[in-house]
C-alpha cells in the first residue's frame, strides 16, 4: 500500500520509516525544503536511537522517498497520515490547530481518488469532526471522491519510539465507517504476526484516550513526586515506596520513578489542552489541574534544592553548580519543557553561575538558556563547581568516575534529581549527597554544613 505522511517530525518521521520497515510504499512530505534534503542525504531532524539507519535501509529498499510537493506525493495513497505539530496555543494553552486544518484542507483540494485521511497528530476531541469538513468543503466529495477521516493517535516514547511503533501495547483507531476499518486494518496488517491489539472506537473516543492516558501518567508521575517530599518530611524512602505500590497489579511500577518533573513534547500540552477541553465542555478536571500546577511548581524547587545545598540563597550567590544533562530524559535530544530550564533559570536568578553537559542536547538548549556555559564534557562542566547536579538520568552519569569528581570539584557536593547513586556509597566516598524522597536531609548525608 502506498501511505503518505504529511510532517516529518518526530511522529511522523517514525512512523513513516516503520510503516517502510514493514514493507509499505510511503513518502514523508514536509514544506521545510531544508529538512527534506537534509533527509535526502541522511542527516536526521531529531535524535532518536536507530532512527538514522532505519530511515538509511528503506531509502535504499526504496520503500521511503521524501517530498515536498503534497499534491504529487498523496497521489496513489489510501492512506493520508497527518502529522503536524499541535504546539499549545498563547494564551489559554489549547491545542494550536492552525498545521491541522491547513494539512486537511490542501489534502481536500488535492485529492485525487479514494482515500483514508488519518490524524496521527494529538488533538482535542472534535478535531476529526473539523477536518472532515474542511476536506468536504475544499470539494473532495463533489469531485467523487470517497474519503474517510480516521483518528488513530501516536503513543510513541522519546528513545523508544521504533520499538514501541513495532511491538506497541495497543493500536487506536477511530472510524466511523467500514472504508476507514478496512483500510486502517491494512496498514497495521503486517502488525497482526505480533498480535498487537488493536482498539477500534468512534472518532471522538479514540481522540480522548490519546488525551486520557497521558493525563493519568503525568499524575502518576507528579503522585510520586509528591510522596517523595512526603518521605523525605518522615524519614522514608520512596524507592522503597513506588516498589510497594507497583508490585499491585491495579498500580503497576511504570512511571513512578520520583525526580524533577515531567517535561517533554507530550505531557505538559495534551495536559493543558485536555483542561481546555474540559472548560470548554463545562466538565472540570479539576485532578489534572492539580497536576500540571505541582509540576511546573516542583521544576524551580528542584532548583532551589540545589541552591539549599549550597548553603542557602545568601551563601549560593557568585558560586558554581554543574548541570548533567539538559534533556527532558535520555536518549532524546528534545528540551521542550524540561527540568533542566526552570533549575537553570532559579540558579541564575539566585546570581549562581551554572556550567552544563548534555550528551545530546545542548544545541536545542542554548538558545532556550543564554547564561548558561555549555561544556564539551561531563568533567569540563564539573572542574571548579561548588556542586554538582544530575538532571538527566543519561547513562554516562551513571558511573562517574567520583574519585576523578571529587578531585576537580571546588566542593564533594551531589545533588541527585534522578535517585541515580546509592546514599550510603556517596558518604562513603566523602560526598555531601543529596537525592530525591530517600530519608531526610540528614541521612542523604547533608548534615553538618558543607
Amino acid at each position: 500500500m502506498k501511505i503518505a505522511m504529511v510532517g516529518s517530525g518526530y511522529v511522523g518521521l517514525v512512523s513513516g520509516a516503520c510503516f517502510a520497515d514493514f514493507g509499505h510504499d510511503v513518502v514523508c512530505i514536509d514544506k521545510d525544503q531544508a529538512k527534506i534534503d537534509a533527509l535526502h542525504r541522511g542527516v536526521m531532524p531529531i535524535y532518536e536511537p536507530g532512527l538514522d539507519a532505519l530511515v538509511d535501509t528503506n531509502v535504499k529498499a526504496g520503500r521511503l522517498t521524501f517530498s515536498t510537493d503534497l499534491p504529487s506525493a498523496i497521489a496513489g495513497a489510501l492512506a493520508i497520515f497527518i502529522a503536524v505539530g499541535t504546539p499549545s496555543r498563547r494564551g489559554d494553552g489549547h491545542a494550536d490547530l492552525t498545521f491541522v486544518h491547513a494539512v486537511a484542507r490542501e489534502v481536500g483540494e488535492a485529492l485525487a481518488g479514494d482515500a483514508v485521511v488519518v490524524t496521527k497528530s494529538t488533538v482535542p476531541v472534535g478535531t476529526g469532526d473539523e477536518v472532515e469538513r474542511i476536506i468536504a468543503d475544499s470539494g473532495a466529495a463533489a469531485r467523487g471522491h470517497r474519503f474517510s477521516v480516521v483518528s488513530n493517535p501516536e503513543f510513541l516514547r522519546e528513545g523508544a519510539a521504533i520499538g514501541d511503533f513495532k511491538r506497541p501495547d495497543r493500536i487506536v483507531i477511530g472510524a466511523e465507517d467500514e472504508f476507514g476499518r478496512e483500510i486502517m486494518r491494512e496498514v497495521y496488517r503486517p502488525l497482526f504476526l505480533n498480535q498487537a491489539p488493536i482498539l477500534f472506537t468512534n472518532r471522538r473516543t479514540s481522540e480522548l484516550i490519546k488525551y486520557a492516558a497521558n493525563a493519568f501518567l503525568a499524575t502518576k508521575i507528579t503522585f510520586i513526586n509528591e510522596m517523595a517530599d512526603l518521605c523525605e518530611k518522615v524519614g522514608a524512602d520512596v524507592q522503597d515506596v513506588a516498589r510497594g505500590i507497583g508490585m499491585d497489579n491495579r498500580i503497576g511500577p511504570k512511571f513512578l520513578h520520583a525526580g524533577p518533573g515531567y517535561g517533554g513534547s507530550c505531557f505538559p500540552k495534551d495536559t493543558l489542552a485536555l483542561l481546555k477541553t474540559s472548560e470548554d465542555y463545562d466538565s472540570p478536571t479539576r485532578i489534572v489541574e492539580a497536576v500540571v500546577k505541582a509540576n511546573d511548581t516542583r521544576k524551580r524547587a528542584m532548583g532551589r534544592k540545589v541552591i539549599d545545598a549550597l548553603g542557602g540563597l545568601e551563601q549560593a550567590r557568585g558560586k558554581k553548580v554543574a548541570l548533567l544533562g539538559l534533556t527532558f530524559k535520555p536518549n532524546t535530544d528534545d528540551m521542550r519543557d524540561s527540568p533542566a530550564i526552570a533549575v537553570a533559570q532559579t540558579l541564575t536568578d539566585a546570581g549562581v553561575a551554572v556550567t552544563a553537559y548534555d550528551p545530546e542536547g545542548m544545541e536545542q538548549a542554548r538558545p532556550l538558556l543564554p547564561q548558561v556555559t555549555m561544556a564539551d564534557d561531563p568533567y569540563a562542566a564539573i572542574d571548579g563547581a561548588d556542586a554538582v547536579a544530575i538532571v538527566t538520568e543519561w547513562d554516562a552519569f551513571r558511573a562517574l568516575d567520583l574519585d576523578r569528581v571529587k578531585a576537580i570539584a571546588k566542593a564533594p557536593v551531589l545533588v541527585d534529581l534522578r535517585n541515580i547513586y546509592n546514599p550510603a556509597d556517596m558518604r562513603a566516598k566523602g560526598f555531601a549527597y543529596s537525592s530525591i524522597g530517600r530519608g531526610s536531609p540528614a541521612a542523604n548525608g547533608m548534615s553538618g554544613g558543607l
